[in-house]
């Protein structure tokens, strides 16, 4: 009995020492503290020389001194050009070159490439320096080939692995970040088709809620409930509105989504960048909801911008018509007989942003040359037109 719950004591003991060491290695204060320990624990190994042979510290004050330049590791992160000073302190003083390795690491991974550089030139010009005054240890370098081999390397070496480090951390911060923009777009994505959803069953409820009311107030006519009746009847027109307005407010100014109102001014300043533009929109168009023609107003407003970038001056036919049960976007141009001079600054993320916006409401979305023309065509469902 005694045994298992020794067995169980060591058991939880390890589990602790786990959770407690994967703790410090997520924490980079955790991690300087390491890093600072075993700097210092590969300085003491040369305390014994230094009060020998460098100079006249004693063991305990050359300790005292190691520790304190080890320290100076805990402020890598922010400011590493500390430990880089303090690191040549020493080179020069007392010819140690372990703190040096772990200065030029830290420049290279949280400084980058430019400064790792700049780091090495100045720690070999500076160890160079000190190599050429009297008094520089033999076990240091004793001749300018030996001491290049020892000094170079260890200072390339450190600077190069930080420097590693330092574009492995950018690539982890890219991949976060691009993880994190596929999150939004694809939450994104989601509130779009719950605002779709909305607008379609909902709205279609409060139509045929306006609906049965005014048929109960025709039956009613006359009597004690007709203007109940039909008071209700305006009340889900308004209600079936203001969700309109709602599902298609875009922006922190409330201002909702141009929809087909707008399309004449999107044809004007097209014709005045020298693309003319020939507009037929259907009149039942105008009764869409606004979440429809705001995606019939992205559709020609990108087509718009790619005619005048892949073929200015050619006339654009836009045509929006109800062929029930759909609604039809078809934008036509003619392709230019020449390639242009230079090619158009382009995202490439236009016509896919069109077939998404159309996607989004139930349609299909089709682009691509034809016969000489660049078309497109976008088919939504109609809906019930208001």
């Amino acid at each position: 009995m005694h045994d298992r719950a020794a067995r169980t004591a060591i058991r939880q003991a390890v589990a602790t020492g786990r959770r407690l060491a994967g703790r410090s290695v997520q924490s980079p204060r955790a991690l300087d503290l390491l890093t600072a320990l075993s700097c210092l624990s590969l300085l003491a190994l040369d305390i014994p020389g230094l009060a020998k042979d460098d100079n006249s510290l004693n063991g305990l004050m050359a300790a005292a001194v190691l520790a304190l330049g080890a320290a100076s590791l805990m402020v890598r992160r922010p400011l590493p050009w500390i430990p880089y000073a303090v690191a040549l302190l020493f080179l020069g003083w007392l010819h140690e070159l372990t703190l040096a390795q772990f200065a030029l690491y830290s420049v290279g991974r949280y400084r980058g490439r430019r400064a790792a550089v700049l780091g090495v030139v100045g720690y070999v010009a500076f160890a160079y320096v000190m190599f050429l005054q009297p008094g520089w240890p033999p076990h240091r370098g004793e001749t300018l080939s030996s001491f290049l081999s020892l000094v170079v390397p260890i200072g390339a070496l450190a600077a190069g692995v930080g420097v590693a480090a330092n574009r492995q951390d950018l690539v982890r911060a890219l991949q976060e970040q691009r993880a994190e923009t596929e999150t939004l777009h694809a939450v994104q994505r989601e509130r779009m088709r719950i605002a779709r959803d909305v607008h379609d069953f909902v709205g279609r409820e409060l139509t045929l809620l306006s609906v049965r009311s005014q048929v109960l107030a025709r039956r009613a006519a006359g009597g004690a409930h007709e203007e109940g009746f039909e008071e209700l009847s305006e009340t889900a027109r308004c209600a079936h509105r203001m969700l309109n307005e709602i599902i298609v407010q875009r922006g922190t100014d409330g201002a909702p989504t141009p929809g087909l109102d707008a399309l004449p001014e999107l044809a004007e300043r097209s014709g005045r960048a020298g693309s003319p533009v020939e507009l037929l929109v259907d009149g039942a168009a105008y009764r869409l909801s606004p979440l429809r023609q705001a995606a019939v107003h992205r559709v020609v407003q990108e087509c718009l911008t790619n005619a005048a970038k892949h073929a200015p001056g050619e006339t654009v036919h836009v045509h929006v018509t109800i062929v029930a049960p759909c609604l039809r976007v078809r934008v036509r141009n003619a392709l230019p007989a020449t390639a242009p001079l230079s090619a158009p600054v382009s995202a490439g993320t236009g016509t896919a942003g069109m077939a998404e916006r159309v996607r989004t409401v139930g349609g299909s979305f089709t682009a691509g040359p034809k016969d000489g023309v660049y078309e497109v065509v976008a088919e939504l469902p109609a809906g019930q037109l208001g």
